[in-house]
Protein backbone atom coordinates (compact mmCIF):
# COMPACT_ATOMS: atom_id res chain seq x y z
CA UNK A 1 0.00 0.00 0.00
CA UNK A 2 1.37 3.40 -1.00
CA UNK A 3 1.00 5.70 1.99
CA UNK A 4 1.72 8.80 -0.05
CA UNK A 5 4.59 10.13 2.05
CA UNK A 6 7.65 9.10 0.05
CA UNK A 7 10.20 11.91 -0.06
CA UNK A 8 8.88 13.70 3.00
CA UNK A 9 11.15 14.48 5.92
CA UNK A 10 10.43 13.24 9.44
CA UNK A 11 11.88 13.82 12.88
CA UNK A 12 11.57 10.91 15.31
CA UNK A 13 12.48 11.47 18.95
CA UNK A 14 13.38 8.64 21.32
CA UNK A 15 14.69 6.87 18.23
CA UNK A 16 17.64 4.84 19.43
CA UNK A 17 15.53 1.85 20.47
CA UNK A 18 12.06 0.50 21.05
CA UNK A 19 9.02 2.13 19.50
CA UNK A 20 10.90 5.19 18.25
CA UNK A 21 13.41 3.08 16.36
CA UNK A 22 10.71 0.85 14.93
CA UNK A 23 8.72 3.89 13.78
CA UNK A 24 11.81 5.28 12.05
CA UNK A 25 12.26 1.95 10.29
CA UNK A 26 8.65 1.91 9.09
CA UNK A 27 8.89 5.48 7.80
CA UNK A 28 12.13 4.73 5.95
CA UNK A 29 10.48 1.76 4.26
CA UNK A 30 7.82 4.20 3.01
CA UNK A 31 10.47 6.38 1.39
CA UNK A 32 10.57 9.02 4.13
CA UNK A 33 13.85 10.77 4.95
CA UNK A 34 14.32 10.50 8.72
CA UNK A 35 16.16 12.48 11.37
CA UNK A 36 16.72 10.40 14.50
CA UNK A 37 17.32 11.92 17.91
CA UNK A 38 17.85 10.62 21.41
CA UNK A 39 19.95 11.39 24.47
CA UNK A 40 22.65 8.76 24.14
CA UNK A 41 25.05 9.24 21.23
CA UNK A 42 26.84 5.90 20.64
CA UNK A 43 23.72 3.74 20.58
CA UNK A 44 21.89 6.33 18.50
CA UNK A 45 24.66 6.40 15.91
CA UNK A 46 24.67 2.61 15.75
CA UNK A 47 20.92 2.66 15.09
CA UNK A 48 21.39 5.25 12.35
CA UNK A 49 24.07 3.13 10.68
CA UNK A 50 21.84 0.06 10.74
CA UNK A 51 18.79 1.90 9.39
CA UNK A 52 20.76 3.65 6.66
CA UNK A 53 20.39 0.55 4.51
CA UNK A 54 16.67 1.38 4.24
CA UNK A 55 16.95 4.99 3.16
CA UNK A 56 18.26 8.48 3.96
CA UNK A 57 18.76 8.88 7.70
CA UNK A 58 20.59 11.37 9.90
CA UNK A 59 21.09 11.35 13.67
CA UNK A 60 21.72 13.98 16.32
CA UNK A 61 22.14 13.61 20.05
CA UNK A 62 19.87 16.00 21.97
CA UNK A 63 18.33 16.16 25.43
CA UNK A 64 14.76 17.21 24.70
CA UNK A 65 13.97 17.78 28.37
CA UNK A 66 15.73 21.14 27.94
CA UNK A 67 15.09 24.13 25.69
CA UNK A 68 18.69 23.96 24.48
CA UNK A 69 18.19 20.38 23.35
CA UNK A 70 15.27 21.38 21.14
CA UNK A 71 17.32 24.20 19.66
CA UNK A 72 20.09 21.76 18.77
CA UNK A 73 17.63 19.32 17.21
CA UNK A 74 15.74 21.94 15.21
CA UNK A 75 18.91 23.51 13.81
CA UNK A 76 20.18 20.10 12.72
CA UNK A 77 16.88 18.75 11.36
CA UNK A 78 16.15 21.85 9.31
CA UNK A 79 19.51 21.48 7.52
CA UNK A 80 19.77 17.67 7.33
CA UNK A 81 18.04 17.35 3.96
CA UNK A 82 16.94 19.57 1.08
CA UNK A 83 13.78 20.70 2.88
CA UNK A 84 12.50 21.02 6.42
CA UNK A 85 10.53 18.33 8.28
CA UNK A 86 6.78 18.04 7.85
CA UNK A 87 6.41 14.89 9.99
CA UNK A 88 7.14 14.84 13.72
CA UNK A 89 6.91 11.75 15.91
CA UNK A 90 7.52 12.39 19.61
CA UNK A 91 8.34 8.98 21.04
CA UNK A 92 10.86 10.07 23.69
CA UNK A 93 9.72 9.25 27.20
CA UNK A 94 10.67 7.99 30.62
CA UNK A 95 8.80 6.16 33.33
CA UNK A 96 10.35 8.46 35.89
CA UNK A 97 9.99 8.14 39.63
CA UNK A 98 7.42 5.69 40.95
CA UNK A 99 6.09 4.78 44.35
CA UNK A 100 3.68 6.07 46.95
CA UNK A 101 2.35 9.52 46.02
CA UNK A 102 3.24 10.89 49.45
CA UNK A 103 6.87 9.88 49.02
CA UNK A 104 7.38 11.57 45.65
CA UNK A 105 9.12 14.95 45.57
CA UNK A 106 8.63 17.98 43.36
CA UNK A 107 11.77 16.99 41.47
CA UNK A 108 10.30 13.54 40.81
CA UNK A 109 7.26 15.18 39.24
CA UNK A 110 9.25 17.72 37.27
CA UNK A 111 11.52 15.06 35.81
CA UNK A 112 8.53 13.23 34.28
CA UNK A 113 6.86 16.42 33.11
CA UNK A 114 10.01 17.76 31.44
CA UNK A 115 10.51 14.66 29.30
CA UNK A 116 7.05 13.17 28.87
CA UNK A 117 5.13 16.41 28.31
CA UNK A 118 7.40 19.40 27.82
CA UNK A 119 9.63 17.69 25.25
CA UNK A 120 6.55 17.37 23.06
CA UNK A 121 5.56 20.97 23.74
CA UNK A 122 8.99 22.21 22.72
CA UNK A 123 9.26 19.96 19.66
CA UNK A 124 5.87 20.90 18.27
CA UNK A 125 6.61 24.57 18.87
CA UNK A 126 9.81 24.17 16.86
CA UNK A 127 8.46 22.25 13.87
CA UNK A 128 4.81 23.23 13.40
CA UNK A 129 5.61 26.70 11.95
CA UNK A 130 7.14 25.18 8.81
CA UNK A 131 4.31 22.66 8.51
CA UNK A 132 1.83 25.55 8.52
CA UNK A 133 3.86 27.34 5.85
CA UNK A 134 3.96 24.18 3.76
CA UNK A 135 0.24 23.60 4.21
CA UNK A 136 0.85 19.98 5.22
CA UNK A 137 2.02 18.36 8.41
CA UNK A 138 1.69 15.28 10.58
CA UNK A 139 2.42 15.17 14.31
CA UNK A 140 2.09 12.03 16.40
CA UNK A 141 2.63 12.34 20.15
CA UNK A 142 3.21 9.31 22.33
CA UNK A 143 0.82 9.16 25.25
CA UNK A 144 0.01 5.97 27.16
CA UNK A 145 -2.76 3.86 28.58
CA UNK A 146 -1.78 5.51 31.88
CA UNK A 147 -3.25 8.77 30.60
CA UNK A 148 -6.78 7.40 30.94
CA UNK A 149 -6.20 4.43 33.25
CA UNK A 150 -3.61 5.63 35.77
CA UNK A 151 -1.67 3.28 37.99
CA UNK A 152 -1.27 4.66 41.50
CA UNK A 153 2.45 3.97 41.69
CA UNK A 154 3.15 5.91 38.47
CA UNK A 155 1.24 9.15 38.98
CA UNK A 156 3.86 11.60 37.61
CA UNK A 157 4.08 9.57 34.41
CA UNK A 158 0.30 9.23 34.16
CA UNK A 159 -0.29 12.94 34.69
CA UNK A 160 2.30 13.87 32.07
CA UNK A 161 0.79 11.47 29.56
CA UNK A 162 -2.69 12.86 30.23
CA UNK A 163 -1.23 16.27 29.44
CA UNK A 164 -0.01 14.88 26.11
CA UNK A 165 -3.59 14.01 25.18
CA UNK A 166 -4.76 17.53 25.88
CA UNK A 167 -1.80 18.93 23.97
CA UNK A 168 -2.62 16.80 20.93
CA UNK A 169 -6.28 17.79 20.98
CA UNK A 170 -5.51 21.47 21.42
CA UNK A 171 -2.92 21.53 18.65
CA UNK A 172 -5.27 19.69 16.32
CA UNK A 173 -7.86 22.44 16.79
CA UNK A 174 -5.35 25.25 16.48
CA UNK A 175 -3.53 24.10 13.34
CA UNK A 176 -5.86 21.69 11.57
CA UNK A 177 -7.13 24.54 9.36
CA UNK A 178 -3.53 24.96 8.17
CA UNK A 179 -3.24 21.32 7.09
CA UNK A 180 -1.38 20.17 10.19
CA UNK A 181 -2.91 17.00 11.66
CA UNK A 182 -2.04 16.10 15.24
CA UNK A 183 -2.84 12.80 16.92
CA UNK A 184 -1.70 10.73 19.89
CA UNK A 185 -1.06 7.02 20.32
CA UNK A 186 -1.47 5.09 23.55
CA UNK A 187 0.75 2.02 23.78
CA UNK A 188 0.42 -0.38 26.68
CA UNK A 189 3.00 -2.87 27.96
CA UNK A 190 5.11 -2.99 24.82
CA UNK A 191 8.31 -5.06 24.73
CA UNK A 192 10.91 -2.26 24.88
CA UNK A 193 14.04 -1.57 26.93
CA UNK A 194 11.83 0.43 29.32
CA UNK A 195 9.49 -2.45 30.14
CA UNK A 196 12.39 -4.90 30.07
CA UNK A 197 13.96 -2.91 32.91
CA UNK A 198 10.66 -2.91 34.79
CA UNK A 199 10.32 -6.67 34.45
CA UNK A 200 13.93 -7.26 35.48
CA UNK A 201 13.34 -5.17 38.60
CA UNK A 202 10.13 -7.05 39.43
CA UNK A 203 11.79 -10.42 38.84
CA UNK A 204 14.61 -9.51 41.22
CA UNK A 205 12.25 -8.19 43.91
CA UNK A 206 9.99 -11.24 43.78
CA UNK A 207 12.70 -13.85 43.19
CA UNK A 208 11.11 -15.06 39.97
CA UNK A 209 12.19 -15.31 36.34
CA UNK A 210 11.79 -12.55 33.77
CA UNK A 211 9.04 -14.47 31.96
CA UNK A 212 7.24 -15.07 35.24
CA UNK A 213 7.43 -11.34 35.99
CA UNK A 214 5.79 -10.62 32.64
CA UNK A 215 3.03 -13.11 33.37
CA UNK A 216 2.43 -11.72 36.87
CA UNK A 217 2.13 -8.23 35.40
CA UNK A 218 -0.35 -9.42 32.79
CA UNK A 219 -2.45 -11.26 35.36
CA UNK A 220 -2.41 -8.66 38.12
CA UNK A 221 -1.98 -5.30 36.39
CA UNK A 222 -3.03 -5.73 32.74
CA UNK A 223 -6.03 -8.10 32.81
CA UNK A 224 -7.55 -6.31 29.82
CA UNK A 225 -4.78 -7.43 27.46
CA UNK A 226 -6.63 -10.28 25.83
CA UNK A 227 -3.63 -11.61 23.89
CA UNK A 228 -1.87 -12.28 27.22
CA UNK A 229 1.46 -10.97 26.00
CA UNK A 230 3.43 -7.77 25.70
CA UNK A 231 2.89 -5.81 22.54
CA UNK A 232 5.60 -5.46 19.91
CA UNK A 233 7.25 -2.19 18.96
CA UNK A 234 6.45 -2.74 15.30
CA UNK A 235 2.74 -2.98 16.12
CA UNK A 236 2.86 0.54 17.51
CA UNK A 237 5.07 1.76 14.68
CA UNK A 238 2.57 0.56 12.08
CA UNK A 239 -0.18 2.62 13.71
CA UNK A 240 2.04 5.69 13.94
CA UNK A 241 3.10 5.40 10.30
CA UNK A 242 -0.52 5.18 9.22
CA UNK A 243 -1.32 8.39 11.13
CA UNK A 244 1.59 10.07 9.31
CA UNK A 245 0.23 9.02 5.93
CA UNK A 246 -2.15 10.44 3.35
CA UNK A 247 -4.56 7.65 4.27
CA UNK A 248 -5.11 9.40 7.61
CA UNK A 249 -5.92 12.77 6.02
CA UNK A 250 -9.28 13.04 7.82
CA UNK A 251 -8.02 11.98 11.24
CA UNK A 252 -6.88 14.60 13.73
CA UNK A 253 -7.18 15.17 17.46
CA UNK A 254 -7.59 11.45 18.05
CA UNK A 255 -6.14 9.03 20.59
CA UNK A 256 -5.31 5.69 18.97
CA UNK A 257 -4.76 3.08 21.63
CA UNK A 258 -2.40 0.26 20.73
CA UNK A 259 -2.91 -1.60 23.96
CA UNK A 260 -4.26 -5.08 23.30
CA UNK A 261 -7.44 -4.09 25.14
CA UNK A 262 -5.62 -2.97 28.30
CA UNK A 263 -7.84 0.10 28.77
CA UNK A 264 -11.09 -1.47 29.84
CA UNK A 265 -13.55 1.27 28.92
CA UNK A 266 -14.84 2.86 25.71
CA UNK A 267 -15.08 6.36 27.14
CA UNK A 268 -11.44 7.36 26.72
Amino acid sequence: MDLGISGRIAVVTGAKSGMGRSTAEHLLREGVHVVLTDKEGPELQATAEELAALGPVRAIEADLSTAKGIEVLAAFANMAFDDKPTILVCAAGITGASGDFLDLTDDDWLEALQTDLMAGVRATRAFIPHMRKAGWGRVVLFSSEDAVQPYVEELPYAAAKAGVLNLAKGLSKAYGPDGVLVNAVGPAFIATPMTDAQMEKKAKEKGISFDEAVQVTLDEERPGIVAKRRGRAEEVAAAVTFLCSEHASFITGEFLRVDGGSVMTMGA
